[in-house]
């Protein structure tokens, strides 16, 4: 007779890996299934490697800054092949210590494709042959992939989705970035840094459509300014590959604009894996690819959970990653809290770097708040100009009946680390007598964050 775990999890990405960890520590007898990489798609093609190139970037950009330091660097220049070596081997050992924690939380791992074949039975095929599950409860964590638009799919030549981006065989010349969501920027913001003649393309009527737009324009600024060209409210119709080069129909103000570049990245948005997982099985409902589910990640099916980019977004790592320990928690028995889209942060490590949480003041005006709002940019900081990072801007929403903080917003350098300030106060209810009457040490970055906050009130001092 086949074991009966008391969760089974389909997909060891960041979501799946730690609801299964999570669940062992509780006591729970879990089995993982991946079909390709411990790690996911953060681990291994997202998250981690393209911050890995970034550094590399940055560190690119600061070296032919050394003068302004009063320091000397010549002959300035970087190896492709070892910046990609580098970002493969920082995935690589991080991918195996998921094996290894999975082993020491005693979490049974089984490589193979997974399916949902019963209630309550999986089945995994491999190169070993094809193995039944029993599960009292099943955890479906299998992610999402690059969406590709007719006319525009990649070829890994000429077209590239993020696998071929973060493993190139050459440095694009004229380069262009088809949307500039977090992924379709940190790209244009690696290769435009390295020396490519980068193209931006957004549909909507500004970048980073996420993003406040007071805080999307300072970023434009930003990369105009260091040489990319961007372009908003239009679209790309269609791309002709021809030898060594593509010719991309762009639609502009109605009109057909066409341009010659010899590498294209589409970064155009994700679609949830559900195909092969066995939905229709059990008629799991799902939605424009995403599993449907409540505000605890559970499905219209008793005992079947979707987290992370498969379910509902934001399609965040560290989303997922708390969804996997809420789902566990659930499972044991326990009564976690459900996760608020509202406080979890968004971060895009471009440079500058920009960081979220919360509405943005477009948000909080449309849902009827009155809303005081805060600013302070870099400029004003001592930290920032001694780090030679004068260009930022930090931006804080409350509203102004009870002094909720509603929103933060940044840009500049080290924004991705000092976001976490808000998403505590956000966490905590904080209000805006809590933050100012919190004292931030000098001299640091973070000093902004207050500033922004008594800026709000007409209470800054440094402005």
């Amino acid at each position: 007779m086949a074991t009966m775990y008391d969760m089974i999890v389909i997909g060891a990405g960041p979501g799946g890996y730690v609801a299964a960890i999570r669940g062992a520590q509780l006591g729970l007898k879990v089995a993982i299934v991946e079909r390709e990489h411990m790690g996911g798609i953060c681990l291994n093609w997202g998250c981690i490697p393209t911050k890995t190139m970034l550094r590399s970037s940055e560190i690119f950009h600061l070296m032919h800054r050394a003068s302004e330091f009063g320091l000397s660097a010549e002959n300035i220049s970087y190896d492709l092949e070892a910046v990609v070596k580098r970002s493969r081997g920082v995935a690589s050992q991080l991918n195996s210590g998921i094996g290894h924690l999975l082993k020491k939380n005693k979490v049974e791992a089984i490589m193979g494709n997974a399916s949902i074949t019963s209630k309550n039975t999986i089945t995994v095929k491999s190169d070993k042959g094809t193995t039944k599950l029993q599960g009292k409860n099943i955890v479906l964590a299998t992610g999402a992939r690059a969406r590709e638009l007719p006319g525009l799919e990649a070829d890994g030549d000429l077209v590239w989705t993020y696998k071929a981006a973060l493993t190139p065989t050459r440095m694009p010349k004229k380069l262009l970035v088809i949307g500039s969501g977090a992924i379709g920027i940190e790209f244009a913001s690696f290769y435009n840094t390295l020396g490519s003649d980068t193209t931006v393309v957004e549909v909507m009527d500004h970048i980073l459509p996420v993003e406040d737009e007071e805080i999307s324009k300072f970023a434009k600024k930003s990369f105009i300014k260091q040489g990319m060209k961007i372009l908003e409210k239009a679209s790309v119709k269609k791309l002709d590959r021809l030898k060594g080069k593509v010719v991309a129909h762009i639609e502009i103000n109605s009109k057909i604009e066409k341009q010659e570049f010899d590498t294209v990245i589409s970064a155009v948005g994700i679609v949830g894996n559900i195909e092969d997982i066995g939905l229709e099985t059990l008629n799991i409902k799902e939605e424009r690819s995403h599993v449907i589910t409540d505000k605890y990640c559970r499905t219209n099916v008793e005992g079947v959970y979707a987290i992370g980019d498969l379910a509902a977004p934001p399609w965040l790592a560290h989303k997922a990653s708390h969804e996997g320990v809420m789902v566990a928690e659930l499972i044991a028995g326990m009564n976690p809290h459900s996760i608020k889209p509202e406080n979890i942060a968004g971060c895009t490590y471009c440079y500058p770097q920009i960081a979220s949480v919360g509405y943005t003041e477009a948000t909080a005006r449309e849902k009827g708040f009155n809303i005081k709002v805060g600013r302070f940019p870099f400029v004003g900081n001592g930290k920032a100009i001694a780090l030679g990072e004068s260009e930022g801007l930090v931006k804080t929403i409350f509203d102004a009946k009870t002094g909720e903080l509603l929103g933060a917003h940044m840009v500049g350098a080290e924004v991705t680390e000092m976001i976490q300030g808000y998403v505590i106060s956000k966490q905590l209810e904080t209000t805006e007598q809590d933050l100012m009457g919190t004292v931030f040490p000098h001299p640091t970055l973070s000093e902004m964050m207050h500033e922004s906050v008594l800026d709000a009130y007409g209470q800054a001092i440094h402005i």
